[in-house]
């Protein structure tokens, strides 16, 4: 049976249109959510379950969106998550995508704390963030 050893929660934005954040630069990685999770008393097997949500006004236009989360600080560290949508919608209405993902047995870094960063990319300027905003995830082990 598993323990709880560690959960945390990146709260950028509570409520639906409390944000305006633009995607400046297309196809370039945007950090939305961070969290450090402490490993002291970490058994054998460690498991991470991740999840996120995140809201984003569209351009009239055909959109892709990316959403990865790595284990790390750095768009380019670990990946553990990546998710690609396409969207065909209004920009009277805000597009919401929620996400979960996991991690078996991730390596239990030296320092005890164990990071995961959630990104979100644009292939068309214009898209704005606009909330809410989340990423959480928990640490098991047993």
């Amino acid at each position: 049976m598993g323990r709880l050893i560690d959960g945390r929660t990146s709260q950028n934005a509570s409520y639906g249109n409390s944000i305006s954040i633009p995607i400046l630069v297309v196809n370039t990685p945007q950090l939305f959510g961070q969290i450090g999770l402490n490993t002291a008393g970490v058994g054998d097997t460690p498991r991470v379950q991740l999840k996120g949500t995140i809201a984003l006004q569209l351009p009239l236009d055909l959109l892709g969106i990316t959403i990865s989360v790595v284990r790390g600080t750095e768009a380019t560290d670990p990946l553990v998550f990546s998710m690609n949508s396409t969207f065909e919608l209004s920009i009277l209405s805000a597009q919401i995508l929620t996400f979960s993902a996991n991690d078996y047995n991730p390596p239990i870094p030296d320092d005890g704390l164990l990071v995961y960063t959630a990104f979100v990319s644009s292939d068309l300027l214009g898209t704005i963030r606009v909330g809410p905003e989340n990423f959480d995830g928990i640490l098991i082990s047993e």
